[in-house]
């Protein structure tokens, strides 16, 4: 990443309990010492997106001006587009099946290494964004029809980083 050191991966794992398995993976990243946050891939419009918001959140704990009292909260605050916790948390694990993008930071090759006990990290294309995952973007970034046809259907991964970003302005 450009001013944040992450690494990003993506990761499959079924999730019985929220609370249990986020203590799990609170132990991890405190053992190794980094951040990992933990996207849900089905509300984010790609990789490109996970970036953004660990760029911003990078950027706001940096310049002492957070949102969030946690880095992993406030990267999905920014994920989000919003400064609401509650609505930002949807934006992390579910109880169930679970697709995630993962952020390490910094990079620790032991944290990735104890998460694979926990996670299943795979190798899948998740840029594509078929019509269902369109519509479900549009409805949870407010973004509307006369907006896509400005822009172009291709470019609602643009619309929603456009959201991310603006978070920062209304803060």
């Amino acid at each position: 990443m450009d001013d944040i050191r992450c690494e990003l991966y993506q990761a499959r794992t079924d999730i019985s309990e929220k609370v249990s398995f986020l203590q799990q993976v609170r132990a991890i990243a405190e053992k190794y010492g980094t951040h990992i946050i933990l996207f849900d891939a089905d509300r984010m419009a790609g990789e490109e997106h996970v970036r953004s918001a660990l760029r911003h959140a990078w950027r706001s704990y940096s310049e002492g001006t957070p949102i969030a009292n946690s880095f992993e909260m406030e990267a999905l605050l920014y994920a989000a587009g919003t400064r609401q916790c509650l609505l930002a948390a949807n934006y992390g694990i579910r109880t169930g099946e679970n697709r995630l993008y993962v952020g390490i930071c910094p990079p620790s090759g032991g944290a990735r290494d104890e998460l694979a006990t926990v996670l299943q990290f795979v190798d899948e294309d998740w840029e594509t964004i078929d019509p269902d995952k369109a519509k479900r973007l549009q409805e949870i970034f407010g973004i509307t029809p006369e907006e896509l046809a400005v822009v172009g259907r291709g470019r609602i991964q643009d619309l929603v980083l456009e959201r991310v970003a603006l978070l920062e302005v209304y803060r």
